[in-house]
């Protein structure tokens, strides 16, 4: 289940609830409305798992750019022993070898940067909109478990009074 239907469920849970008659307050069962905080802190993890997910993403692209290179690099060496058996042309293939190794080096490193940069771009974007996504989670429930609380306190402070001036009204009665 993930966090938006949680939270929808939290909110269900406080609309279906019952009500205390002239307040415009609900009783909510604690366990339950617990439970559900409980089920969406343990949702949150699961963000992270896709970070960790794009972080390996990145180390097979890193490893399929290593592993191109090197496969580049190996057919232009079955080139190069091709040229190499005709000996008229083994000083142009001497050249021609180092211009192609040369490329594939620099070819590879380009490949690896640019699936190294891709892969950072694409975790820096990730960390910041988990670190985004956590933190605005986490402030809506600690905004709405703390406007429940501050509800709570007024409601008790509220019950705590009317019974205190019933017990007043019943001592003034017995004079």
């Amino acid at each position: 289940m993930d966090v938006i239907k949680l939270i929808e469920y939290l909110e269900e849970i406080i609309d279906t609830s019952s009500k205390v008659p002239m307040t415009g307050k609900v009783m909510v069962d604690k366990k339950e409305v617990l439970d559900v905080i409980d089920k969406i802190l343990n949702c949150l993890p699961a963000e992270f798992k896709k970070a960790q997910w794009v972080f390996e993403e990145k180390d097979r692209i890193l490893s399929e750019a290593i592993r191109d290179a090197e496969t580049l690099k190996k057919e232009n060496v079955e080139l190069l022993q091709k040229q190499i058996e005709n000996h008229d042309i083994t000083k142009k293939a001497k050249i021609r070898a180092g211009e192609i190794i040369s490329s594939a080096q620099k070819d590879a490193k380009v490949m690896r940067l640019g699936a190294r940069d891709y892969a950072d771009e694409i975790l820096s974007q990730l960390e910041k909109e988990v670190n985004d996504y956590s933190g605005k989670m986490l402030n809506s429930i600690k905004d709405e478990m703390e406007e429940f609380l501050v509800s709570i306190n007024s409601d008790v402070s509220s019950t705590s009074n009317m019974i205190r001036e019933n017990i007043k009204e019943l001592r003034n009665m017995k004079k």
